[in-house]
């Protein structure tokens, strides 16, 4: 009896509070923080898609690690706090903004298909889209009237989520190309960071190529979750890559982490029922 009361204690440590598509989310040990899990499961087109990725928990968590230190750096605000192993990092805990907000540099998947632009054309300047966050209404784009009229974000919330995403756009987009990498288009959320009387709109989730395109400089070979999506294969090397550009992935052993040696890599998938945009 008493081993099985030590091993209910242990389980009940990490309470749950939220599992995505690709991580999961745990009370924090300290108040106002959660613990951020990176899995392997790769999904797409609203779920319709699922497959497994070994390793990319690993790979992801690096990488965002990396990139919202650097934004940091710049002045951004973050929920990121530190990391905590391999897979999961401590987290502030926010109120996301129900919000999917996607930068586009290039015209590429669905915003290709919607408006019949070659892939790969370059558009004018940055261009942001928002889609409300509902896997049940297959993620709808709204314009940022229906946004504050139906207060997902106040008017002053959705100015500063645009400020800050065009900041992001033009560090990420230098970041990318000094490590041989075009940034196409990336998806990034946001969350309300509440501190005694005051609340902050920060930067939440994760940016990795699970939410971002990106394309060789010199080849125009797809490193991102289209590898996924489009059943281009060796999908786990291209993230690896990405690390390994960014020096988050430097030598030989972090090579062997991200990629476990008791497993093959591979990438299982179900079939495709339907398809949608990113």
């Amino acid at each position: 009896m008493p081993p099985k009361r030590t091993a209910s204690r242990t389980m009940n440590r990490r309470v749950p509070i939220y599992e995505g598509k690709a991580k999961q989310l745990f009370e924090g040990p300290e108040p106002g923080t959660l613990i951020q899990h990176f899995k392997d499961d790769a999904t797409a087109f609203n779920n319709a898609k699922k497959g497994v990725i070994n390793g990319k928990g690993v790979i992801n968590n690096r990488i965002s690690e990396y990139l919202m230190l650097r934004l940091s750096d710049i002045g951004i605000p973050t929920h990121f706090i530190r990391t905590l192993n391999m897979r999961e990092q401590l987290v502030k805990a926010v109120e996301i903004i129900p919000l999917e907000v996607i930068v586009r540099n290039v015209a590429a998947g669905s915003f290709a298909q919607r408006f019949g632009i070659e892939e790969g054309a370059a558009l004018p300047y940055p261009i942001i889209e928002f889609c409300l966050k509902s896997d049940k209404l297959n993620d709808p784009i709204v314009a940022p009237e229906i946004i504050v009229a139906f207060q997902w974000a106040q008017p002053s919330e959705l100015e500063d989520i645009t400020s800050m995403a065009l900041r992001i756009n033009d560090f990420l987009s230098g970041l990318f190309l000094g490590a041989g990498i075009r940034l196409i288009d990336f998806k990034i959320e946001f969350g309300r960071h509440y501190e005694g009387n005051t609340v902050q709109v920060i930067l939440a989730d994760e940016i990795s190529p699970d939410c971002c395109r990106l394309w060789d400089t010199k080849t125009g070979e797809k490193m991102d979750k289209d590898r996924f999506r489009r059943d281009l294969g060796k999908v786990e090397e291209a993230y690896r890559e990405v690390a390994r550009r960014l020096g988050v992935l430097p030598g030989e052993n972090d090579v062997a982490i991200a990629k476990p040696p008791v497993k093959k890599a591979v990438v299982k998938l179900s079939a495709v029922t339907k398809k949608k945009k990113k």
